[in-house]
Formats: C-alpha cells, structure tokens, sequence
C-alpha cells in the first residue's frame, strides 16, 4: 500500500513538472541573462512605443479614445483576421488597410464594439502603396465654417470619418519598433504551444474627463480636467514696421500658411502636404526676399502670417481677426482696413506631374484686387519659364474656396480679396489628408521649391506694383533648394528631426520629433508669453521670421541678455541656442491662437455665451483635450486562469498525498521497529 501512494506521489510531481517545463525551457537562455530586478521586469513586461488616440471633447460631446473606465485595460491579443467570435474584450491587432473598415463596423455594430478591449494599429511606409487612399477625416473638412452654401461638396473623397467618433477604448499606433516588439512576442506562440498562456497588451491610457465624468468641453473646464486646444500664431513684416509712426501706413499685402495638421493619433500628425508643404514655400519665399535690396521703397507692406489651431475650428485665423478689431498689442502696428489683399499658401506638395508643376489659384470672388495677383502669378510664372511651373485658375464649377484660412476671412468680411494656392483643383490630390500617412514620403520637394518661388517673385510683384517681367531685382529672387529640403525634413522627419542645425542655430527644442499637432495652450494667452508654453516649432518659427524680416543683418548689433532689448523696436533671437542672444530691429509677434468664445480668467477657462454678431462663434465647436497623466503600453504573456487552478488543484492534490504517504510510511515504520 505504502509503495502504492508513493508511486501516485511520484506521478502526480511528474504531471507538475511536465505542465511547467516547457515554459521553463523556453526562457532559459533569457533566464540566464537576468542580473537584477529591473532586467526581470523588462523582460517580463516589454515597452511599447507608439503614438496614442487621446480623448478630445467639444460643447455637444467626445470624440477620440480612451480606457472605459479609471484602471489599465488587459485584454489578450489576436490578429483581426483572425477574429471570428469574441467571447470576452481582446487586444485588436489592425494594420493600416484594414483601420477603415474596422472603425466603421465598430460604430456601426454594438455588440463587436463590446468586445474590444483595446486596438494596436500596425502601420508604415509600404501601406502608402498598398493603399489608394486613407483620411480619417470628413468630405467637406470644417463645413460649418464654409463661407458658401454648398457644404455637401465633396473635397476630400478618401474620407471616411472615422477620427470624428467616440471609441470607449484605447488606440495606439505602433512605431517601428513598437511592431517588432509586439512581432517578436506573437513569434513566441508556437514555442509556447501548450503551455496554457496568452499574449496580452496592458494599455495605461486613462483620460481625467473619464475619471471626473465630465464628457463636454463645458463640464470639464469646470472641473479643470481638460484644457483649449490652441497655441501661438507667429506674424512678421518685411521690412518692419515702425509702430510710432501712424502716418503714411502702406497697404499690407498679407501671406498665409499653417502650422498645424491633425491626424487619428495624437502625435503623428506630420501633415506634410496639408499644410507643411506651404508653410515650407512661405519660409523659402521670405529666405530668398530677405536678400534683395531696396525692400524699403516698396509701394506695399509684406506681412507674413503663420496659423495654428486651424484643424480645430480655424482657431489662429479666428483669433488673429479678432485681435485686429481689439487694436490689441498682438498686433500692433496692423489694422484691419490696412490689408489689401491676401495670398494663402495651402497644399502646394504634390504639384509635380510629368516633369511640370502645377498649381491652382482658388479665388474668394471677383476683383481688381484679386485680378491683381492672379495676374501678378502667371507674371511671375512666366519669369520663371525654366523652372516649368504653371499656374492654372481654379475650376469656375467649384461651390467657392476649398478649406482653407480664407474662410474665415470671407466669413469675416464678404468682400475679402484673396486668393490661396493650391495643389488641386476641384478635390483634394492628398490622398492622405489628416492621415498619419501624410509624411515626407508623401511630398516632391521640387514641387514645395517651385510653390516658393512662384510666391517670392508674386509678393516682390504685388508690393512693387511692377509688372515688367525684365525687371533685374525680379530676376535676382532665387529660392534655396537645399534650404528648402533642409526644413522638410526638420518639421517633416523625426531624424534629425527638430535637432537639426537649422532649428537648433535658433531654439533648444525641447523635442525631436516634430508632431505638428496643435496640443493646447497653457496659462494666460499674451502677446509676450512664457516661452516654456510655446511650443517647439512656434518659437523656431518667431525666431527665424524675426532674424530674416530684420533690418540689422550684417550691421552693427548688440547682445541681449534673458531676451531682452533696450530698445521698443528691437527684439531678441537666438537667445536659446546661444548663452547670449542678438537684437535686431523686427516686427515679429505672437498671436495667442484659441477659440473667441473663451475666456481666461484667475487661472482658468470660461465659455462666454453665444454672440449673434460673430457668425462663426456661433458654429465653434470650441475643442478641448483631456488631461493625462501617463499614456504607456506595455505587452507580456499571462498564464490562462483556468491552468493555474488545474496547477493549484494538482499542488493540493500533491500535499495531500504526500501527507498521507508520509503517515503510512511512518505506519509502516513503527510497526517494523515494534516487530524487532
């Protein structure tokens, strides 16, 4: 009997060492390498880098993602093909081509949506290939602003929407080296056949509107758990303006580019055609009219106007007109009725087609103003005849101007003259529109060169008021090819990224990686901000402007010391970059850039009540984001509940039989011992 239970006890350790050796043997050689309690937790739980879906609201909701709830979601991982029915919320594994499809049946189907737990999107270069198309946003993009009436005019026809919807749960996009650390734990699946574990993502995603409750932009700003989206708008005038003086002002022809895009992922909004590749011709366009002479004697006054917030409700050109009618210190030195004409630089990146660029002129209506630089365009084409440029007039079929700053204007004043330059005529050439997708691989460089150019000679034109194509200082303007593909991939890259010389001869920027997203404002809006809530490239922008538009370039000029001048008229640049910066003489601001139905007020955010004399007040959304603490993934395999009950239960069943083995044994033992 004795030798009996200790067989059972034999093979009941047996089954436990066979259940578990299989996981033993194949960490080992991983084991082995563990020296401490941080290499143990690393290979436990293995980082994940990427780019979140975060929580965004405005007054009538939420879009965007989140945790459900106010602890991690964990949730096994599994390829959506090869989802068939969920029984339990699991870790969505999609790639780029499938994103489309699967947002829509989440919105659309209930019961699928329960199921998820979380989504890990796989992306890259090579899905801008495979796909004909992905924009995560509307058809007509920020109709509600538009200044005509047809606003079911389809401009972007690769849209699908899906980044204006609420997900009750988090998406994160995978770097490239988060997709191999998730690779390379799903190509341990097989090694780890039976041994009853899963492959889990732990998603550390919890926004404070959904700990607090608060699900509006009005509810949150209540309770301090979100802040406006928003930032700072840069302006400078070439040359500058003496804001003493109020006699004999010029009339401003006004140029315009944005700064920010958006995208599905908070972070990855490079939006390298809409709208990089425009602000990238403005910058060209005023290095290469920095370098001709005699800018003073100009008829007109040239004022280059950078925008941010414009993905969000047209925030920065918005806010700028509003200071304008304020007569506020933002703008000093500029006035409303002062502005002649406007010429936006819009999406000028993929212009390229069969060895010619091309560009469309949208007009805002019919004038001699606007005749003026529509034929100021096709002068300076025709200067440019080398190069193949051609400037073509918008399709008259158009409902009006497509998206673009300009609609805030025209919803401003009706009679704005204005033209904005365009890659497409009648619907969008970018096929990755508000994507993630819309990255430097997305854009000729030649195209943003030759958008430069053609600006450059049209400005010197417009403010010159000359029009002899012979003209030698017309001839003189040559934009910087190389300075050219030297910012796209500053703003465009993350390598170098934000760490390039270019930027780094004018700020320290506080990251690499340029996201072109318009994040939110911090503190109290001021013409004269704390730097450190400025971002990166707003400040590269204000120092760059302010060094090009300045008029002590190659002159005498003094050190500053903390970024300030001695003298009203001066300021001070590359005081970041060096431990002494330089004053120059400039005309270059900030614009605090947020919605006009906000108010800040002893350290907090108010929503002012409806004004009907601000048409466009009246549609703003008014967009915030929500407060985060941390946003990490991590992916780890877990042991299936049910085999660790199967291993408790065996553990019992072994202590028990080995309880009972040894008390038989010790029967057994007595009763030979009383036997001699």
């Amino acid at each position: 009997m004795a030798m009996g239970l200790l067989r059972l006890v034999a093979i009941a350790l047996a089954l436990v060492l066979v259940s578990i050796l299989p996981l033993h043997v194949s960490l080992a050689s991983e084991i082995a390498s563990i020296e401490s309690v941080p290499d143990l937790q690393k290979l436990m739980y293995v980082a994940v880098d990427g780019y979140p879906c975060v929580r965004l609201l405005n007054l009538s909701g939420e879009i965007g993602c989140s945790n459900p709830g106010i602890s991690k979601v964990v949730a096994s991982i599994i390829k959506l093909e090869d989802v068939k029915d969920l029984v339990q919320p699991h870790t969505i594994l999609v790639t780029a081509d499938e994103m489309e499809d699967f947002f829509t049946r989440v919105s659309s189907d209930l019961s699928f949506a329960s199921k998820i737990g979380g989504v890990l999107v796989q992306s890259g270069s090579n899905f801008q290939q495979k796909l004909k198309g992905f924009s995560p946003d509307k058809k007509f993009p920020q109709a509600q602003f538009s200044p005509y009436e047809n606003v079911e005019y389809k401009w972007n026809s690769a849209a699908s929407s899906i980044m204006w919807k609420n997900y009750n749960f988090p998406v994160y996009l995978l770097s490239e080296s988060g997709i191999s650390a998730v690779q390379e734990i799903l190509s341990k699946k097989k090694m780890k056949h039976g041994t009853y574990t899963s492959d889990v993502a732990e998603f550390n995603m919890v926004m404070e509107t959904t700990k607090a409750g608060t699900h509006n932009s009005e509810a949150c700003l209540q309770e301090g758990t979100c802040l406006p989206l928003g930032g700072y708008s840069v302006w400078s005038s070439l040359p500058p303006i003496s804001v003493s003086s109020s006699n004999n002002r010029k009339p401003v022809v006004l140029t315009v580019a944005s700064m920010d895009s958006a995208s599905f992922f908070r972070d990855k909004s490079f939006g390298a055609d809409s709208p990089i590749s425009g602000l990238v011709a403005l910058l060209g366009a005023v290095d290469a009219l920095s370098r001709v002479d005699g800018l003073s004697n100009l008829k007109k006054q040239l004022v280059f106007l950078v925008l941010t917030g414009e993905t969000w409700g047209y925030l920065g050109s918005r806010r700028f007109l509003h200071e304008l009618d304020l007569h506020s210190d933002a703008v000093a030195g500029l006035s409303d009725t002062s502005i002649e004409t406007v010429l936006e630089i819009g999406s000028v990146g993929k212009g390229l087609s069969g060895g010619i660029n091309t560009f469309f002129a949208h007009k805002t209506r019919v004038s001699s103003v606007t005749n003026m630089t529509l034929d100021a365009l096709k002068i300076a084409q025709d200067s440019l005849a080398s190069k193949n440029i051609k400037i073509l007039s918008a399709d008259t079929a158009n409902p009006g101007i497509p998206p673009s700053s300009l609609m805030a204007f025209m919803r401003k004043n009706p009679q704005t003259s204005a033209v904005v330059l365009e890659d497409f005529d009648t619907k969008f050439v970018n096929k990755f529109y508000h994507s993630h997708l819309d990255d430097l691989s997305n854009i000729n460089s030649s195209s943003v060169v030759a958008a430069a150019s053609v600006v450059a000679r049209t400005l010197y034109i417009l403010a010159s008021d000359n029009k002899d194509t012979s003209n030698s200082a017309l001839g003189s303007i040559h934009v910087n090819a190389s300075f050219i593909e030297e910012l796209l991939t500053c703003l465009l890259a993350c390598e170098p990224g934000l760490s390039c010389n270019l930027v780094k001869d004018y700020i320290s920027p506080t990251n690499t990686c340029p996201g072109n997203y318009a994040g939110v404002i911090l503190g109290e809006p001021s013409s004269k901000p704390y730097l450190g809530y400025v971002g990166d490239v707003s400040r590269f922008l204000w120092n760059f402007l302010a060094d090009k538009t300045s008029v002590q370039k190659g002159n005498t000029t003094s050190v500053c010391s903390k970024g300030v001048c001695s003298k009203t008229d001066e300021v001070c640049i590359k005081a970041e970059s060096n431990k002494e910066g330089t004053c120059v003489v400039s005309t270059t601001r900030y614009v605090p850039a947020y919605s006009t139905r906000l108010k800040y007020n002893d350290g907090a955010w108010t929503i002012l009540p409806q004004n009907s004399s601000d048409s466009m007040g009246m549609v703003d959304p008014v967009w915030t984001e929500s407060n985060w603490d941390t946003i990490k993934v991590h992916v780890y395999t877990v042991q299936h509940a049910a085999y660790d009950n199967a291993v408790l239960v065996a553990g019992i069943t072994v202590t028990t039989l080995a309880y009972i083995g040894i008390l038989a044994a010790k029967s057994i033992i007595t009763k030979a011992l009383k036997q001699d």
